[in-house]
């Protein structure tokens, strides 16, 4: 099996982008190690703090952040960096050539059960025209982005990874402690009978999705004339996963609950990474409205709709919308 970086360099990824790579990997074998050990050492459970999205966060939540924040900050290859847990970007070196976006511990709400969590992570050029304290550089599309992963914490620990030539599978070898290459160009079935949606919130969806929804759930005597299997792990890193593995549609769509808030999921942390591996996997990553990677962030925090998975499948939702 190939390790990462001899798999980096048959992608001609640029050396600085590979050690930049290498820095955050190394964050999530130890928060791979502390989220193993997280019953023995303490860790389990809230704090008594709210992040900036206004959820209380995790011990673990607390501690995989600091960890990618230590690294990067001390990597001298990052101008700034932002993250899910912190309430506006921070600025590294002014010499640095990117910028890195991540959220530290995806489905945190899964801790407690011993579920699936894990690290997303996003990468972008840094402008050389804004200063390192300055969070407009985070203003930039998703298609933009140079790197795009997650590392999933599950019965093995999962480095799921894009440069822009394909989505590869790597697995955490704890006999080196090294990421090894065992699957290249991992490819997205264009068709499904998979659905994945948080099914409580459907008295809140828009009219095209609870339409959709329900022709699902009518299987073969409904209009799509097929049964399909609703699945739901509640981390977006589980359920993107699923998706990449054996396809699927996942979704977490605009609901009426709060006027303000109509959107669950990070565009910068969590929706434009995850569609930069799902394109990349020839599935599709939509709002109801367009490309998810195509959308000019508004603020770092900002919001989306998300619809994405098998191609055809996308496109079938979508279609419900016009």
């Amino acid at each position: 099996m190939q390790r990462l970086a001899p798999a980096l360099r048959q992608d001609n990824v640029p050396l600085d982008l590979i050690s930049l790579i290498k820095t955050i990997l190394a964050a999530t074998k130890e928060i791979s190690f502390r989220v193993s050990q997280a019953h023995l050492g303490g860790l389990m459970g809230s704090t008594l703090d709210e992040n900036i999205q206004g959820e209380v966060q995790k011990q673990l939540d607390v501690v995989a952040n600091q960890l990618i924040k230590d690294v990067l900050l001390e990597s001298g290859f990052v101008k700034a960096i932002s993250s899910e847990e912190e309430d506006t970007s921070v600025p590294g070196d002014e010499n640095g050539h990117f910028i890195v976006s991540f959220d530290p511990l995806d489905g945190s709400s899964n801790i407690d059960i011993n579920s699936l969590i894990g690290t997303i992570f996003s990468i972008h050029e840094a402008p050389k025209d804004l200063a390192a304290d300055d969070p407009d550089m985070f203003k930039q599309a998703g298609n933009k982005q140079v790197c795009a992963g997650y590392v999933l914490y599950g019965p093995s620990t999962m480095l799921v990874m894009t440069t822009g030539s394909g989505t590869h599978f790597y697995v955490l070898d704890r006999t080196h402690g090294g990421y090894l290459l065992v699957e290249r160009n991992v490819q997205i079935p264009q068709e499904t009978q998979e659905f994945a949606i948080n099914m409580s919130n459907q008295r809140f969806w828009q009219a095209p999705m609870q339409d959709y929804i329900a022709d699902l759930l009518k299987g073969d005597q409904g209009p799509r004339g097929k049964n399909f299997n609703m699945r739901w792990i509640a981390a977006m890193v589980g359920d993107v996963h699923r998706v990449l593995t054996r396809g699927g549609i996942f979704t977490y769509p605009a609901d009426n609950r709060n006027a303000e808030k109509p959107y669950k999921l990070r565009l910068m942390y969590e929706a434009n990474p995850m569609s930069f591996l799902i394109e990349q996997a020839g599935g599709l990553s939509m709002t109801s409205e367009g490309r998810i990677m195509d959308i000019e962030p508004s603020s770092i925090h900002q919001r989306v709709e998300v619809i994405l998975g098998s191609k055809k499948e996308v496109e079938a939702c979508l279609g419900y919308y016009k």
